[in-house]
């Protein structure tokens, strides 16, 4: 792909204009139109076939959640990669935007050169995509990305096909989260990870157990292990081949402590 062509769509006009204008400055990024509202992203998107639209969540006359429905329901012969910008960071939002297929979700405010990074990532262009994230880290003084540690772990899960409306979704960030915190957790997982996260949410040990490996289940059933191998950067596991609750769990502490400390 030579030129990766962007819709913006945010209903606050200088937000959105910010947004065009930095991205248009991005090597091999054309914004080919902004909206400010959903009747008018619709348009666009019929019209410009992008390979990526940006869209706000919240607009007026029909919002994010419209749009993609919409887009949907019409059997585009090239439906656009998404990326979901919001004010809120909430799992009931986030489950819904990724059943509407969104490939992204970022919370405002955002870092603009990680929106660019995600822009190439949703038009399949990862050359672009890890040359810009050398450039950020670089500019950073080797400081992890803008990126809140929530954000990461959606959109991990996201790419490797978790969906955010199931248990084991809530009950993964949870456990990430802790062993990113005390890695030490990982040789006591059913004695403390568990139980710890069991009381977190009201439930038992073993409900959790399941969750997790219902979770890891979905996403090797899907299929999606080239995906998986872009995920964490390695050649995980066949289809045959699923890892462990543990396995898994430590697999994604490890991908997100390395970008923390790249």
């Amino acid at each position: 792909m030579d030129t990766v062509r962007v819709v913006v769509a945010d209903d606050n006009i200088q937000l959105r204009d910010m947004v065009a204008e930095y991205l248009q400055e991005q090597n091999g990024i054309e914004v080919v139109g902004t909206a400010g509202d959903g009747v008018e992203t619709l348009r666009l998107v019929t019209e410009c076939e992008p390979d990526v639209l940006v869209c706000d969540l919240i607009m007026p006359q029909m919002d994010g959640y419209a749009v993609l429905e919409r887009l949907q329901a019409m059997k585009l012969s090239k439906q656009p990669g998404v990326i979901a910008l919001t004010a809120l960071g909430r799992d009931d939002f986030i489950s819904r935007a990724v059943n509407l297929g969104v490939n992204y979700y970022m919370v405002k405010p955002f870092d603009f050169m990680m929106l660019a990074q995600r822009v190439y990532e949703a038009a399949g262009e990862s050359l672009r995509a890890e040359a810009l994230s050398a450039k950020m880290i670089q500019k950073q003084g080797g400081k992890p990305s803008g990126e809140t540690l929530e954000e990461r772990i959606a959109n991990l899960f996201l790419t490797v096909g978790i969906p955010a409306h199931i248990k084991g979704y809530q009950y993964l960030r949870e456990a990430v989260r802790m062993v990113m915190d005390n890695p030490e957790l990982m040789s006591r997982i059913t004695k403390e990870l568990y139980p710890g996260i069991a009381h977190r949410f009201g439930t038992t040990s073993s409900k959790v157990e399941r969750a997790i490996r219902h979770a890891i289940e979905v996403a090797w059933n899907r299929g999606r292990i080239d995906a998986l191998d872009e995920a964490f950067g390695k050649n995980v596991c066949s289809l045959d081949d699923k890892p462990t609750n543990g396995e898994f769990i430590a697999l994604v502490a490890d991908r997100l402590s390395v970008d923390r400390t790249a």
